[in-house]
């Protein structure tokens, strides 16, 4: 059921609480009772919301300024304080972004409003205000790696998750790409020292604003849990080697998203000058980005990652400012040590990554095989990796191999060494998980895809239909999975009724939780994959 109408459909109740329509109330000459006052004063002014199903839902609110203009590639700035009440009742703008391509599994799932510059907002929900209640507070960051999506899509909702945990949940739009990214701090000096991290310092004030004024929404500033999927894992990630983060959030969950490295200046420079070149913009006059027009900053954006060749990357720097280092390069950040964490994946990421934009991947001979994994293993131990599968997997197709050896390249490895990581550095606990069931939409031929996972920590899944299909296993994985992440966002540690009991990860036993029909621990979890791969060196994912 959609927002609005469940909003409408609340009001209208109060009116039926004596049996009769609300037209019938007014025509015995009794007015119907007024809405809830659902309102709350925040630090910038009052925002009015709605109700949905009994949640009480403010949308839009904003952060921070507009980035346009003089403050584009600039650390954002206060928003500006606002006198009336403000409706939070839509959405907000996401960041210009290009068009993505879905896979027919992400059909249900809507993907956010409009497009601007001024995007830097945010929707909270909440189940109660003004009671005195100190609810942990959720707040999650979207997917799309470093250049696309939004906070606003209908998966992220939510209302269940307050309902069934009593917590505060938060999302987030903030700059992107380009916008986001684009580091010229080689090119335009001390004036753009921190453009290259801009879109990450959108969270900071984001997290920011949730200190300053998620208790007046029933929420605990004390006890935040940052948590993203895919790009969004990988702004988790981020997020924990950033000094200006520190003290701003208590916990961390990544899926599908540990985010090793960030870009050298050297790299990050380079592409910027490949956008300069595409936008006509010469390196001594960087005033004249600041004022041209949204569209073609985009247009310009679309030329160069459609260009043959190897695609610029608009991702985090290690600038030595905002990022002092690689997030999680040679070891776990030592400023986020106190931090617990919960680190997973899906088996099979990469049906959706790779295969829902080359469908002809879900039919490889051996030959094919051999060319597609070129950019995954090298050549020379090509041999090696895929006998050494095939042993562990007899039954396996080439396809099946591609996505199982690519899901580990491209994600598990990240998030093997992310959970080593955090463990060896003994400060605070790590729990490390797989998403094992396999869903049954098209024949079931996408396995367990990356983003399966949305739809059960969110416990949305009459909003997913067609990413899980019908029958009772999906609730039953979002009764586990959304458990498990409320108790950590509660207590640090995912115990919940609704799993079996689930240890911590650490070297000697590596336990893992693997979700399914039936889920279970089991130490050391693929751990003949893991030996198999562990010669090669780990990919830096371009995000």
């Amino acid at each position: 059921m959609r927002s609005g109408r469940r909003a409408l459909i609340g009001l209208a109740a109060a009116g039926l609480a004596a049996g009769r329509a609300p037209e019938a109330s007014a025509a015995a000459g009794r007015k119907p009772p007024p809405p809830p006052n659902i309102t709350v004063e925040t630090h910038r002014g009052k925002v009015r919301g709605t109700l949905d199903d009994g949640i009480k839902v403010f949308r839009g609110i904003p952060y921070a300024a507009s980035t346009a203009g003089p403050n584009r590639f600039r650390p954002p700035k206060p928003a500006k304080i606002w006198t009336e009440t403000r409706d939070a009742i839509a959405y907000g703008p996401m960041c210009p972004q290009l068009a993505a391509e879905r896979g027919s599994f992400a059909a249900s799932w809507t993907t956010g409003k409009e497009a601007a510059e001024d995007c830097l907002v945010l929707n909270v929900w909440t189940p109660a205000l003004r009671d005195q209640r100190r609810r942990p507070v959720m707040v999650w960051l979207h997917g799309g790696g470093f250049s696309a999506g939004s906070g606003s899509r209908n998966v992220f909702a939510g209302t269940r998750l307050c309902q069934r945990g009593d917590v505060v949940v938060v999302t987030v739009n903030h700059r992107l790409n380009v916008f986001g990214f684009l580091y010229l701090a080689r090119i335009g000096g001390a004036e753009y020292a921190e453009s290259g991290n801009a879109g990450m310092l959108d969270i900071v004030a984001a997290l920011r604003w949730v200190h300053d004024n998620i208790s007046a929404f029933g929420g605990d500033p004390a006890n935040v849990t940052i948590f993203g999927q895919s790009g969004g894992g990988a702004k988790v990630s981020t997020l924990m080697a950033m000094p200006q983060a520190r003290g701003l959030f208590h916990k961390a969950i990544v899926q599908s998203g540990s985010h090793l490295e960030g870009l050298t200046p050297e790299e990050a420079t380079k592409h910027a000058q490949t956008f300069l070149a595409a936008v006509d913009v010469k390196p001594n006059d960087l005033l004249q980005l600041s004022k041209l027009p949204v569209d073609k900053l985009v247009a310009a954006l679309k030329a160069v990652m459609e260009a043959p060749g190897p695609k610029p990357n608009y991702s985090p720097v290690v600038d030595g400012i905002v990022l002092p280092r690689g997030p999680w390069q040679p070891d776990a950040p030592v400023v986020s040590a106190a931090i617990p964490m919960l680190v997973g994946t899906t088996r099979t990421e990469t049906t959706a990554l790779l295969a829902a934009t080359s469908p002809d991947d879900f039919h490889m001979d051996e030959a094919t095989l051999r060319k597609r994994l070129a950019a995954w293993v090298p050549d020379k131990e090509f041999a090696r990796v895929v006998a050494g599968l095939r042993r562990m997997m007899p039954e396996a197709s080439p396809s099946d191999l591609y996505f199982a050896i690519t899901t580990d390249r491209r994600v598990r490895q990240q998030a093997w060494a992310q959970a080593e990581r955090k463990a060896a550095q003994g400060a605070a606990p790590v729990w490390l998980y797989e998403l094992d069931w396999s869903t049954p939409v098209d024949g079931g031929k996408w396995g367990s895809p990356h983003s399966l996972d949305l739809a059960f920590v969110f416990d949305n899944v009459a909003l997913s239909e067609s990413m899980t299909g019908g029958g009772p296993d999906p609730q039953r994985l979002a009764d586990e999975m959304s458990s498990a992440w409320i108790a950590f966002a509660k207590s640090g540690n995912p115990n919940a009724e609704a799993i079996p009991a689930w240890p911590p990860f650490v070297a000697s036993s590596r336990a893992t939780m693997v979700f399914d029909v039936k889920s279970r621990v089991v130490n050391d979890f693929r751990g003949d994959e893991r030996i198999l791969l562990a010669s090669l060196p780990l990919v830096k994912v371009s995000r």
